[in-house]
């Protein structure tokens, strides 16, 4: 390169400073990045609020069972000795 003028030269040098600084290797997002970022925590901010919209209308009061007060009053009362013993022969299923 020995026709290179001195200005050319001296761009040629803060130019390889500039490259070396930019690394092509490296991938940034970019602002397309930031604006999906952005919309999907938009969105997941907009889930959580209806969720806790929705479970706040929920009763978590429970029924009672008819059919299981019905098969309670058939067997009597739970508190019996009866009741008792015959619970402690019958197997567990837990295992």
């Amino acid at each position: 390169m020995p026709d290179m003028s001195a200005s050319a030269s001296l761009a040629m040098t803060h130019l390889v400073s500039f490259a070396k600084e930019v690394d092509e290797d490296k991938v940034t997002p970019g602002v397309l990045g930031f604006i999906v970022f952005a919309a999907m925590a938009l969105a997941v901010w907009a889930l959580m609020k209806s969720m806790s919209r929705h479970m706040n209308r929920v009763d978590f009061t429970q029924v009672p069972d008819p059919e299981a007060d019905q098969a309670e009053a058939e067997s009597g009362p739970k508190g019996s000795a009866e009741s008792a013993a015959g619970s402690a022969k019958k197997p567990s299923a837990n295992g």
